[in-house]
């Protein structure tokens, strides 16, 4: 009987250590998602505060590459209640984004040439540190969305169905 209560425990740890602080579930809608990876952030204290209270906006983020290195622009992250002005974050700046110089030069020659854009997907903890999912995406077109819509009600159908039979 303890071990089970031991278990519980623990998973109910791991999935604290393992929770999403912010998802941005209409870039799923916008685009077709066609790799994703995981990358860390560059964040002053305030702004790891804001974020682990969820307070962080991914909706309008996109990523690019500059000089190398991979930079994450137009996340809003609001400042931390707690903090003077002075001791504050900027709610709209550049952030850094932390990869592996392969892994960027990868999503360089993607983004050239298939004319791809980078996307934040979500903010999530992995253990204590803080991490973004950034999707590698081509945009969607009214009737490609309208299709994905159409196929979405028709699985929904199907499990309904099948629930009932």
């Amino acid at each position: 009987m303890a071990k089970a209560a031991g278990k519980k425990a623990a998973r109910a740890a791991r999935d604290a250590a393992n929770r999403l602080l912010a998802d941005n579930r209409f870039a799923r809608h916008q685009y077709e998602i066609l790799e994703t990876l995981e990358t860390g952030l560059e964040l002053v204290g305030t702004e790891v505060k804001s974020i682990r209270a969820g307070k962080a906006n991914l909706r309008d983020g996109f990523c690019l590459i500059r000089k190398g290195e991979l930079q994450l622009h137009n996340v809003h992250i609001s400042p931390h209640s707690y903090a003077g002005a002075f001791f504050n974050h900027e709610p709209l700046r550049t952030r850094k984004l932390l990869a592996h110089r392969r892994e960027i030069d990868k999503l360089r020659i993607a983004i050239d040439q298939k004319g791809l854009t980078l996307i934040p997907l979500n903010l999530h903890l992995k253990g204590s540190w803080i991490k973004l999912t950034v999707g590698l995406a081509k945009g969607r077109k009214l009737h490609d969305k309208r299709q994905e819509e159409r196929r979405k009600d028709a699985d929904r159908e199907v499990r309904s169905a099948l629930a009932r039979g």
